[in-house]
């Protein structure tokens, strides 16, 4: 697939809404459409449909969705494009490879996001989407949708996670040195926004990664002094900056606020250093897994899990609650710019609003 990943292939299927809308098929557009791109952390179920051990298919995985049952999302319940679903008035997207996903439903968005994929192809590769969006609407407004759609875009944790850290001397740690591989990592990301961009996306938030070395899993696997991965918290603060700086540039480029930048990093800081402060009684323990931090495995039947699980920031070794699932969105819906950069969801939705009217 080339030096950048099943995203970029991915983002084909927003231009089959051009290519093949016909003017015979007219459908009014109600409401702003809404796409997802990334990992597990936005994966709304595309991985129940795909042969990888990656998937969250069985419980307790839902147990505190409405329907009390696993539906592919990494969490006891919401994950953050249900929030943000909500705050901009849409239905919450369905997974592309679902075969639910079909006449005008494809209208609210969809979500290509899968557990496991990064920005680099080691962690994309094993995936392929080969369903098609057939035509519905007509070509002008197909790009209308395209052009005033929001879209969310969540990778970078798996290529440190995975590719970079998961075992000594991995090949990428020996083909690069960490600030080097951040580099190729910026560099990469920025062409997949510019393909983004090309297909017609004007509003696109991107978030950095999380405090990687404070997840259970990683202070399961790397706590030596009682606090984080030294090394993956590294990481994080080499990389989360250049990105936004990267986003900062292509805003230049363009003349124009296209890409967001989310500092979920900070966010989750928050939960980490005071986690009281949001009503969690930890930070550090995952609701659902085993041995030390519970972060050891997966998160299934055999688990621990916890009573309540709104006073855990973590759900499984890996990926927030969805509690804090919420908190996160809070500040990507209002947070200054500390949080946001140049501006939050809220402020972008009045200025749309505003250039509709």
């Amino acid at each position: 697939m080339g030096g950048i990943s099943v995203i970029s292939n991915l983002l084909y299927v927003i231009l089959l809404f051009i290519l093949l809308g016909t003017d015979d098929h007219m459908v009014k557009i109600e409401c702003r459409a809404f796409f997802v791109f990334g990992d597990s952390l936005v994966d709304n179920g595309n991985n129940n449909y795909l042969l990888t051990t990656a998937r969250a298919d069985s419980p307790p995985y839902g147990i505190d969705y409405p329907t009390h049952q696993p539906t592919g999302r990494f969490s006891n319940g919401f994950n953050i494009p249900d929030f943000i679903s909500e705050a901009i008035g849409s239905e919450p997207t369905l997974p592309y490879l679902s075969p639910e996903l079909n006449g005008e439903k494809l209208l609210v968005g969809a979500n290509f996001a899968s557990a496991g994929i990064g920005i680099l192809d080691d962690t994309g590769i094993q995936f392929q989407y080969q369903q098609r969006v057939s035509g519905l609407i007509g070509a002008d407004q197909a790009q209308q949708l395209v052009n005033e759609a929001l879209v969310l875009v969540t990778v970078g944790g798996n290529d440190f996670v995975n590719n970079y850290y998961l075992v000594p001397f991995s090949a990428r740690s020996q083909q690069y040195s960490l600030p080097d591989y951040v580099k190729l990592l910026i560099s990469e990301y920025k062409k997949i926004l510019m393909r983004l961009y090309d297909l017609g996306a004007r509003r696109v938030m991107v978030t950095g990664t999380g405090p990687m070395g404070c997840v259970p899993a990683e202070l399961a696997m790397r706590n030596t002094n009682g606090g984080c991965s030294a090394e993956l918290q590294r990481a994080a603060r080499l990389y989360n900056p250049q990105l936004v700086q990267m986003l900062q540039s292509l805003n230049s480029k363009y003349g124009s606020d296209i890409f967001i930048a989310a500092n979920t990093q900070e966010t989750h800081n928050n939960f980490i250093t005071s986690p009281e402060a949001y009503g969690f009684e930890t930070s550090e323990v995952a609701c659902c897994g085993q041995g030390p931090y519970n972060g050891i495995g997966l998160c299934t039947v055999a688990s621990n899990l916890c009573p309540n699980r709104d006073v855990y920031a973590f759900w499984d070794p890996f990926h927030p609650s969805e509690r804090a699932n919420g908190f996160i969105v809070k500040q990507i819906l209002t947070g200054s710019t500390k949080y946001m950069d140049p501006m939050n969801l809220s402020t972008i939705m009045a200025l749309d609003l505003k250039l509709t009217d």
